[in-house]
């Protein structure tokens, strides 16, 4: 278990000792100094088993075993050890977290299918149909019939499977566990692969799944082999800081104090931070103080005493009210429930208090996995049906339901493993309203090209425009939690609009503003589509329509090679760039990323005989080229005026603002728009859209932003600005 998680799930026996998942993953499932005999490694299974399930029927545990220790015998692991102790340590990872028989019957027999002479048929005779489903859901693909596809086409049919069954993902999560804690044996390219793998798909998996448990260790097993000098500075500073925890338990044991006055039973507890959380924190607030190391957990009854126990520790304490967070109400995608808060000492020292009923810490530690067995039937009286259908099923979320979709549209693996990570990439997920009442789960950084094919489909390539609460909106919008979206459609909802509105020049961004029915999408709107169904549905029309991009021919030079002629009258002086291959064609800078002088940029033909032109780095250009889209040369023009869009992130003060426009003044600087976020964990973002008389005069700016007192990081926006003022 992770750093995160020593302190014992209440429904654990008082007084049983905690097993060591850690040590019998490597060794003590071996048994007392020996290869060949393994006395009582099932019985650590049945009696972290019994620990949730007191009444569960051990028979079938033992017989799985019996038949995976037989299969599995003579067979060793890299390490030397014998091969049975791999589902063993998995199955115990499963057990500990509170899965149920069945999950632990498959866990036993997961490798036997793949990896022994045992079938599927043998399976499913002797342990019943779910058991062969969750073995044959995480049983690899052949390499020799599918060759270096078949990893991703593993990962697809392991998707497909969880889409039916979500516990086909807890095995697998549980197996690259263990497999991570023993990957020292294997060669360092190879280490550095599957971490690389795990990073991308398992961890975020886990995450989306709320296995917190197993996210947080497999986090600092993946930060050990790709970032070793960052995990031995972090190690050595926890390390040196040994007595860190007692200014958090100085500060539980006021906390017991003080529910014990206010006669609310509570558990209080001090959570250790793992290695990568303690490496985040001091990225984020430089050098850390004692009660950085960890946090303090409350565990109370049920959902009042939560707000209870706020109330006390609010009333007693001074609250940091930036701190405060309220996922009760409103809980994360992935099954979390708590309340956060953070109070702060006489000494001035911020102690961050998570507070939750027990059986909202299972479900934050274990996520699905606690669920039991969610395809049982439902308890008399109950509907197995929610309102709107989208989360009838708890562990079928929204972007579980996207994901199976889109993956249907992918036959290339390829496109396929390319598409998945990039949507794992995504952070959270919000929910947005449609005009009639309805709602549409979309990833976090979504817009209103992402809501269009989300809600309409393929019948999204006709859309003009979009209403966001009420008011047109550019395609390119990024929508925020709570969103009402309302995308219009051409001979569709853009006709019930007042005349003239789908006519807006900014209604459609990259597309026409009169968009013909039988018209499609713009190239451009690659730029905004966030989602893969989206993505997948724009490339594949604009695949089978080339005749639908009107560009005129010219053969791709690449910009270190463009030849400048005399530069033509452009729109504005920010677009100083030359499109050297297309002589005069109009020239507009991406948003995206706002290329500057000297940056090394490219550019993409979009309709009517345009160019827009990109960072070279910027990520849109990757996705554009990998949609086949062929790039023009370009290159910069004499004039030297520029427009950049910048984001400074510093910590909260009075001031603040005052002393960074006054920076930009003396750097010589116009500001064109600028945009301050609420704070958030006493952090604050301020982007800034800057006019300069000379781009080589950007460098000195950024760095007199950077000097700002309360100012970490100024960098170059990749993405267009939240709002324009």
């Amino acid at each position: 278990m992770s750093a995160e998680a020593t302190n014992p799930a209440p429904s654990r026996r008082r007084g049983r000792p905690r097993i060591d998942l850690r040590r019998l993953g490597r060794a003590a499932l071996l048994g007392p100094g020996t290869r060949d005999r393994l006395p009582d490694a099932i019985s650590h299974v049945a009696e972290a088993h019994r620990a949730h399930h007191p009444d569960a029927d051990l028979a079938v545990l033992h017989r799985a075993y019996v038949l995976a220790e037989f299969s599995h015998r003579g067979q060793f692991r890299k390490s030397g050890e014998p091969y049975i102790t791999h589902p063993l340590a998995v199955t115990l990872i499963l057990a500990e977290l509170g899965a149920e028989t069945t999950t632990l019957t498959a866990s036993l027999l997961h490798d036997t299918v793949e990896d022994t002479d045992v079938t599927l048929d043998q399976v499913r005779e002797e342990f019943g149909e779910e058991v062969c489903y969750l073995v044959d859901g995480v049983t690899k693909l052949e390499k020799v019939d599918y060759g270096a596809a078949a990893e991703p086409e593993t990962f697809r049919k392991m998707l497909v499977a969880t889409g039916n069954d979500v516990r086909v993902m807890s095995i697998k999560l549980a197996d690259r566990l263990h497999n991570m804690r023993t990957l020292g044996v294997m060669r360092p390219e190879k280490q550095v692969r599957i971490a690389k793998v795990t990073r991308d798909v398992l961890i975020p998996l886990a995450e989306r799944l709320g296995v917190q448990a197993l996210k947080t260790e497999l986090e600092d097993l993946v930060f050990a082999i790709l970032h070793p000098a960052e995990y031995e500075n972090t190690r050595a500073l926890i390390a040196g800081n040994a007595t860190a925890g007692d200014a958090l338990a100085a500060i539980a044991d006021d906390v017991r104090a003080v529910l014990r006055e206010a006669r609310i039973p509570a558990e209080v507890l001090v959570r250790p931070r793992h290695f990568v959380s303690v490496h985040r924190v001091r990225l984020k607030r430089g050098e850390l103080r004692g009660t950085d190391f960890g946090r303090l957990l409350v565990l109370v009854t049920d959902d009042a005493d939560c707000y209870g126990v706020l109330g006390e520790l609010h009333t007693c304490f001074t609250p940091v009210i930036s701190e405060f967070k309220d996922f009760i109400a409103a809980p994360k995608f992935n099954l979390y429930q708590s309340l956060h808060t953070a109070v702060a000492a006489p000494d001035g020292a911020v102690a961050e208090i998570l507070i939750r009923t027990h059986q909202m810490h299972k479900v934050a530690e274990a996520g699905v996995v606690a669920l039991g067995n969610p395809y049982a039937a439902p308890a008399e009286g109950t509907d197995p049906v929610g309102e709107d259908g989208e989360r009838s099923d708890p562990t079928r979320p929204g972007w579980l339901s996207r994901l199976l979709a889109w993956q249907r549209s992918t036959p290339d693996p390829d496109t396929f493993w390319t598409s998945l990570r990039a949507d794992l990439a995504q952070d959270g997920e919000i929910t947005v309203f449609r005009p009639d009442g309805g709602t549409l789960a979309l990833p976090a950084g979504a817009t209103c090209v992402d809501a269009a094919y989300a809600q309409y489909g393929e019948a999204a390539h006709t859309c003009v425009g979009a209403r966001v609460n009420g008011r047109l909106a550019t395609l390119g919008t990024v929508l925020n939690d709570g969103d009402t979206v309302q995308p219009l459609l051409a001979g569709g909802d853009a006709a019930t609009e007042e005349p003239g509105t789908a006519a807006e020049p900014d209604a459609c961004e990259g597309g026409p503003a009169h968009h013909d029915p039988a018209s499609g999408p713009s190239p451009d709107w690659l730029e905004h589509a966030r989602t893969p169904a989206a993505r997948i549905a724009i490339t594949g029309w604009l695949a089978a329509h080339p005749e639908g991009v009107k560009v005129p021919a010219a053969a791709p030079r690449p910009p270190a090679a463009a030849v400048c002629a005399d530069p033509p009258a452009l729109r504005d002086a920010a677009a100083n760039a030359v499109v050297a291959d297309l002589p005069g064609a109009q020239v507009r800078l991406a948003r995206c990323c706002t290329p500057v002088p000297p940056d090394a940029v490219t550019g993409f033909p979009v309709r009517g005989g345009n160019v827009t032109v990109h960072r070279v780095a910027c990520p849109a250009v990757r996705r554009m080229e990998a949609a086949g889209r062929v790039p023009v040369g370009v290159c910069w023009g004499e004039a030297a005026e520029c427009r950049v869009t910048l984001v400074a992130e510093s910590f909260g003060r009075p001031r603040l603002l005052a002393d960074l426009t006054e920076a930009i003044a003396t750097a010589g600087a116009a500001i064109v728009s600028a945009t301050v976020e609420p704070p958030s964990e006493q952090r604050v973002r301020h982007t800034y859209t800057l006019q300069l008389a000379d781009a080589a005069e950007l460098p000195a700016l950024m760095r007199a932003m950077r000097d700002v007192p309360g100012v970490y990081d100024v960098s170059r926006a990749q993405h267009p600005a939240a709002a324009i003022g």
